[in-house]
Order: C-alpha cells, then structure tokens, then sequence
C-alpha cells in the first residue's frame, strides 16, 4: 500500500524550549497508527502541526501528496480532526451540532442532511440525534466529536487522546468505534498514554518522549528490543511505600528494571520465576505485604521503560 502521511524531521520550537525534535515516520493507507507516549511527549504538537494549525519550525509533511507547510488548505480538505478539547455546542442537539460544522466544510442541502444521518449511524448515536449535548455523558461527547471529524470524509482521521476523562464503559464504546472505522477503510492516527490502548488498536507504533520518535514498529517488533524479558507485577496496599521498594529491588541479581506506578511495582528481569524468592524477601525485611504478584509477558510498557528508564503514566 502507498503512503498517506509521510513526516520528514519535523521540528517545533517555542523560544529556546524544542516540543518536537526531528522526528519522521509514515502512515500507510488503511492502518492505524498510534503515537505513544506520556503527557508532554510532543504527541499534541506534532498532530497540532499535521492539522496545520501550528507551522513547523522546520521540516515538512506530506498528506495525500500535499505539504503541510505550503499546501494547507488541500491538507485541511483530506484530514479529520478529533481534539482532546471538545468542540461542540451544548445547547445543540447532536444533529444539529454535526448540521453547523457541516455547514462549516461547504456542506449543504442534502447532501449535508444525507451525511448527517451517515454519521450518527456511524457513531451510534441516532436515538439520541435531538437530545442537547449538555444532557449526554462524557463518553457520548467524544463520539459527537469523533462525528464531528468525519463529516467531510477525510482519507486520514487525526484522533487526539480522545479517551482522556471518560468512564471504562465510554471508553470501549470510543475503541470500538475507531476499529469499526478502520474496518470501513479509515486510516487513522491515535495518540495516547495509555499503552493497552495502542496494544489493542494499532497496526504500528512510535514510542515518542521529550520530542523524540524513539522507536517504530509493530508490537511484536518492538517487545523484541527488550529481548527476551519477563514482567513481574506486585501489588501492594495503598499505605505502603513503592518507592522505597523499587530502590531495594534494583540491587537484586536479575532485576533489569524496577518502576513503581499508584500501588503496583514492575519488574523487568529475565527470568521471573529466579527473581520473586528475593524480592518477596526484600519486601518481607521492609514489613510490606505483596497482595498479588503476575506475571506477564513483554508488552509496550516493557519497551517504554526498557528505552527510557521510566513509566509510561510517571
């Protein structure tokens, strides 16, 4: 398949402080692609720049064949844009939002109305066309939003930590909407800091920190550069102190890595079943109670924690 996005050592400066260093990738019609990284990554100013609503520093983009930098209207015409911010009208029912921002695209007549209809359909939200926004929940915001995006018929949907501050349920709804979006031929861009989100929806990733494309691939691909490595994962009670733990266990014999995120302690080693005799007792000597310990294979928090030194949700 041919490239729809392709990114060439994109950089965005603001004063002496560089948000995005460099960085490059491509997108290939039909996948998703997520950006994954913590907060402050650069993952919103890199898609702020793709949208054409911040100018590069330097470098460019391509979007079906058009610069970012010296075709932005043609770009604008072949992207959608799902922000983190809501962008929506609370007084307006769903379908008359989805109308006004229609409109906004050059929309009209019926071919509006037609895709207004298309749309709710498309985000499940037909039952609840005429009720005013302010009376939905969060969940069924985003999808207003997510609509909102997919009205003029991008070929690539810009989707921008669109799971931020929703309930799990919400939640699934908006992940399942982005594959039956993708099944139906979008190709899309995610970014998120949640790393079972990019597991379950990406064809490929790049790992993105402090402005830096770090590394890109597909899962399998990536969990491969921590090597063959296992995670064990403690949990312990809300009054304890991970911390100190987490400095007790990386002097242990085997312990690759050690990272604490609320109440639970991560363990990057090679061999789980040769490390958990010590660090029981290591937790014993500190009078902390392990819960419960698993054991889990390599996954993308691995990987973050294998190429930075540090949790993904730090």
């Amino acid at each position: 398949m041919s490239n729809i996005l392709e990114v060439q050592h994109l950089v965005k400066n603001y004063g002496d402080f560089q948000a995005v260093k460099g960085i490059s990738f491509s997108i290939e019609e039909g996948e998703i692609f997520s950006l994954l990284g913590p907060n402050g990554a650069g993952k919103t100013t890199t898609i702020s720049m793709l949208s054409t609503l911040y100018a590069p520093t330097s470098g460019d983009a391509t979007i079906a064949g058009h610069s970012v930098s010296k075709e932005p209207m043609e770009v604008r015409n072949a992207i959608g844009v799902v922000p983190q911010d809501l962008a929506l009208y609370e007084d307006l029912s769903a379908r008359e939002n989805l109308i006004f921002w229609g409109q906004m695209y050059g929309l009209s007549g019926s071919s509006l109305k037609n895709r207004v209809e298309e749309v709710l359909a498309q985000i499940g939200l037909v039952d609840k066309a005429k009720d005013r926004v302010k009376t939905y929940s969060g969940g069924m915001k985003r999808r207003v939003n997510i609509g909102v995006g997919l009205l003029h018929k991008p070929k690539l949907l810009f989707m921008d930590e669109p799971t931020v501050g929703i309930d799990p349920q919400s939640r699934r709804a908006i992940l399942d909407t982005v594959k039956d979006l993708n099944k139906q031929g979008m190709t899309v861009l995610y970014t998120t800091h949640y790393m079972e989100e990019a597991e379950e929806l990406s064809n490929r990733v790049g790992i993105i920190d402090h402005g830096e494309l770090i590394a890109i691939g597909t899962q399998k691909e990536l969990t491969r550069q921590v090597g063959e490595t296992e995670t064990l994962v403690l949990h312990i009670g809300e009054n304890e102190d991970p911390e100190a733990l987490v400095t007790a266990f990386k002097g242990i014999k085997g312990v690759l890595e050690a990272n604490a995120i609320n109440h639970e302690i991560s363990i990057i080693t090679h061999s789980a079943a040769d490390v958990m005799a010590p660090v029981v007792t290591k937790a014993n000597e500190r009078g902390i109670k392990i819960h419960s310990i698993d054991i889990r294979e390599p996954n993308l928090e691995a990987v973050f924690l294998h190429l930075t030194g540090r949790a993904l949700r730090d």
